[in-house]
């Protein structure tokens, strides 16, 4: 199937595809610190990119006048990033993941620098597009990295560390934006990339030494053109169902015949290439396939609160649109703490398997708490119960994707790494989707509740209709019983969605009861195991 060519230098020595490495390579701590510092860079660019660009839409759009295109500047970025990401996985574990990555981060940079320079909405998102190709490959480079350099024994310790950068880039994100978009200009939510990608393109070529994989075997186009089609009918249906058109439109409709045949097709080309791009094999694991699901669960419910709880906290609560990134710290400041605390204790004992049994209890706990938010809810009460949804988070967050890695051959970490990444994209989007029409229509049912005269009044004021009217900016100046009909509702709202969500959850403890312990590869059994196998052989 493959062939191994030796040319590599004495340091980053070749090896063979066809090998299964039961162990890792041992590295010096100095290297793998050094490494994690680009890691860390780099996964610092593809989480804030997101959060500082959606702080400054308002001035993009009012200077390119394109405010009918806004939502296809954040949905050509997700819609590339979502396609390439099992791609580059592939690319890394079939050609080397050194060389992979260092190409989507040039690609990103170059998305970065193209989108800095636009001088028309048009431009915007093209230049997105090419961003979102390199950032699929950010995550997955990141992780199948961390996979390749350090044995699953050891990478609890480095994961909790990752965590702590997706918390501060939730956080920091809206406020950075929020500061270079007033004191200097909305491009520079662009090209504040650049020095951060340099910094890590510096790092990862002069430090990170891995093997060399030349491969004879040839990318699996049509499987990667289905599995694309297949992934972007999904967004497109997950981003403009209920709102660009009906969810019983045929434009909807169409694009879910779409997904559904590519998918089908992709999974009949899968199992009849000799390289395919995600090996359905891998699903035969039982952990691999629970861990998927709880990773797609995990998305639905992270990603929904996030786009949901600072609604309800500025709107009911009264807090300030100008600090909206901080109301997420509670939920982030939980994740944080237990991912680390799990991280070191993985780590420490090499046991993992009640990590996501508690960690899906926690965070159905967490949504339940949260369904119950009202209008009378003080800020406290609110705080707390995104605490525990975070700490829930923190169970599962590095966990599902150790899990996935130390379930196959270290030759295909990186199909397992973006497998992992992007059952987590696609859960987001349709947690954010489904969860926005459940928001949507209770907040809208309660409006339509209020006299005929008072909804002519929201008309001629300019305030619109339903949804459309919720702007935080402009709700003191409706009536008493108008902006006590939005607060029912936003409250309505939050209680479907997290109700719904706790029932996913469910489903999520369910899958975690399925997941079997298995020895983390490189430590001390993995290492007793070789010995045993040695002695034997002697024998």
């Amino acid at each position: 199937m493959t062939t191994q060519q030796s040319e590599a230098a004495p340091e980053e020595p070749s090896i063979d595809l066809g090998k299964k490495p039961e162990e890792f390579e041992q590295r010096p701590q100095r290297e793998i610190r050094l490494v994690m510092v680009g890691l860390v860079i780099t996964m610092l660019l593809a989480m804030l990119d997101n959060l500082i660009v959606g702080t400054a839409m308002p001035r993009i759009v009012g200077e390119l006048n394109g405010a009918e295109h806004m939502s296809w500047v954040v949905t050509a970025y997700t819609l590339a990033t979502a396609a390439s990401t099992p791609i580059w996985g592939k690319i890394g574990d079939l050609y080397g993941r050194k060389g992979s990555f260092l190409v989507s981060i040039a690609i990103f940079l170059l998305g970065s620098a193209l989108s800095g320079l636009s001088q028309s909405m048009t431009q915007l998102i093209a230049f997105r597009a090419v961003q979102g190709l390199g950032a699929g490959g950010l995550m997955v480079g990141v992780m199948s990295i961390m996979g390749a350099l350090v044995p699953p024994r050891e990478r609890g310790k480095y994961q909790g560390l990752f965590a702590g950068v997706m918390a501060l880039a939730t956080v920091g994100g809206p406020l950075i934006g929020g500061f270079i978009t007033d004191h200097l200009s909305w491009r520079w939510t662009f090209y504040v990339n650049l020095p951060l990608g340099a910094v890590a393109l510096a790092f990862v070529v002069v430090v990170l030494k891995l093997p060399k994989v030349r491969s004879n075997a040839k990318i699996d186009y049509l499987g990667s053109l289905l599995l694309t089609v297949g992934i972007v009918s999904l967004v497109l249906i997950t981003t403009w169902g209920g709102h660009e058109y009906a969810w019983g439109s045929k434009q909807i409709l169409g694009l879910a015949a779409l997904g559904v045949a590519s998918l089908i097709g992709f999974c009949y080309v899968e199992q009849r290439v000799a390289e395919p791009v995600i090996p359905l094999g891998l699903f035969r694991n039982l952990n691999f396939t629970m861990v998927s699901i709880i990773g797609f669960i995990v998305g639905f419910a992270m990603f929904g609160a996030v786009t949901f709880l600072p609604t309800y906290q500025q709107i009911v609560q009264g807090a300030s649109a100008t600090n909206s990134g901080l109301l997420l710290m509670p939920m982030m400041f939980g994740m944080l703490v237990i991912s680390l605390v799990v991280g070191q204790a993985i780590t420490k004992t090499g046991k993992y398997r009640i990590y996501p049994i508690i960690g899906t209890v926690v965070m159905a706990g967490g949504t339940l708490l949260l369904s119950t938010l009202s209008v009378d809810t003080k800020s406290f009460t609110s705080s707390c119960y995104m605490v525990v949804l975070g700490a829930g988070m923190g169970f599962l967050m590095q966990v599902t994707m150790l899990v996935a890695q130390n379930s196959v051959e270290l030759k295909d970490m990186g199909v397992a790494s973006s497998s992992a990444t992007l059952f987590r994209t696609i859960g987001g989007s349709f947690g954010v989707a489904l969860f926005g029409t459940l928001y949507i229509n209770q907040v809208n049912d309660s409006i339509k509740k209020l006299p005929p005269e008072v909804l002519a009044h929201m008309k001629q004021g300019g305030g619109g209709e339903g949804m459309s009217a919720m702007n935080p900016a402009t709700l003191q100046h409706l009536p008493a019983n108008v902006l006590d009909a939005y607060r029912h509702g936003i409250a309505n709202g939050m209680h479907t969605v997290f109700l719904w969500a706790t029932v996913i959850c469910v489903v999520a403890v369910v899958a975690a009861l399925f997941i079997r312990e298995v020895a983390l590869r490189g430590g001390p059994a993995a290492a007793e195991a070789k010995a045993d196998a040695a002695l034997e052989g002697a024998v």
